[in-house]
């Protein structure tokens, strides 16, 4: 079910912004999804460490909803705010827009979110306080 995301602006800061390229593509030609979800994921490390220096592990994707494809040529931008922080973990709330001009129309969408939790490690990659 497509929800009508297209009245609201996007949720949290800006952390990557990007063009999808034509190597990126799966067989329909639209942008493959797990080339989204690894941006995502790289949005979501940029955002944590504006705020903590620890080594941080991506240990689990809540959720994940597509929403619509994403087009060669589109720009794409990943937003995110921290909704939880526990004593080593972190959750971040991700959303993908994308903007570009889908079948000759303007677009400014929302194409994903997802629930994504970092962890903080120790060199030997064991969890270690926040603080």
């Amino acid at each position: 079910m497509k929800i009508d995301y297209i009245a609201r602006e996007p949720k949290g800061e800006l952390a990557i912004c990007t063009l999808a390229m034509p190597s990126d593509t799966n067989p329909n030609g639209d942008i493959f999804g797990g080339w989204v979800v690894s941006t995502m994921d790289l949005a979501g490390l940029v955002i944590i460490k504006r705020y903590i220096q620890h080594r941080i592990t991506t240990v689990a994707i809540n959720s994940m909803e597509f929403f619509s494809p994403v087009h060669v040529g589109d720009t794409v931008s990943c937003y995110g705010e921290i909704i939880k922080m526990g004593r080593t973990s972190i959750h971040l709330r991700m959303e993908t827009w994308a903007q570009g001009y889908a079948r000759g129309a303007k677009r400014n969408e929302i194409v994903t979110e997802g629930t994504f939790v970092y962890v903080a490690i120790d060199d030997d990659g064991k969890p270690t306080p926040l603080t």
